[in-house]
């Protein structure tokens, strides 16, 4: 099996949550796509589009789905012969243990101990036994990240609320796509076309 240096993900934060509210995901909503404001000047999460879930306790967490880099699975694990049959890049999932590898897996069904549901058919998984079997079993079946993010309980709601970020329903065809370039521009668009349609807010008569 692939030996990979991963710091264990203590798993105390989500499950899914979904809306085109502008409010964080609870737990049993499904997931959601958080794109950050193009104001949000942070390099780790400039232009970023995340895909997010929430945990039981309260908190959250997610990957940074639009941040694909130059190296292969395989280059990370040359002497592992199933990593060569991966054909997506491995992607920035966020700073938080960025010497651990996570997957978005598509699946019925849980494909592991460590992974946390993130909506119909998707999983993350954590446990690097469970990724080894992925990657042995339906390599193509998932996405692998290196770090991922998370939050402690309310403070995703206090960034969505200073308007760190806009929420919009995740799609799992948005999470694989092949070229997730476009990705951040084409939600922000659509945030702005929604706020744009939204009915104005009632005049009323003067009471003097």
């Amino acid at each position: 099996m692939i030996r990979i240096l991963f710091a264990v993900v203590v798993l105390v934060l989500t499950m899914p949550g979904a809306c085109l509210a502008q409010s964080a995901p609870s737990a049993g909503d499904g997931a959601v796509f958080l794109v950050a404001h193009p104001a949000f000047r942070d390099l780790d999460y400039r232009q970023s589009v995340l895909v997010v879930t929430a945990m039981p306790n309260g908190g959250h967490v997610g990957v940074i789905v639009n941040r694909p880099t130059r190296r292969s699975l395989t280059s990370l694990f040359p002497e592992h012969e199933p990593s060569k049959r991966v054909v997506d890049p491995v992607f920035y999932g966020g700073p938080f243990s960025r010497g651990a590898l996570v997957a978005l897996v598509r699946s019925e069904a849980t494909p592991g101990e460590g992974s946390v549901p993130v909506m119909h058919n998707l999983y993350l998984s954590f446990r690097a036994n469970t990724i080894d079997k992925v990657i042995e079993q339906m390599p193509n079946d998932a996405r692998y990240y290196v770090g991922y993010v998370g939050w402690r309980p309310g403070e995703l709601k206090g960034e969505i609320d200073r308007g760190l970020w806009s929420v919009h329903p995740a799609s799992l065809d948005a999470v694989f796509r092949k070229d997730t370039d476009g990705l951040w521009e084409e939600l922000i668009v659509q945030s702005r076309r929604i706020q744009a349609q939204r009915p104005p807010l009632p005049r009323y008569a003067s009471l003097e």
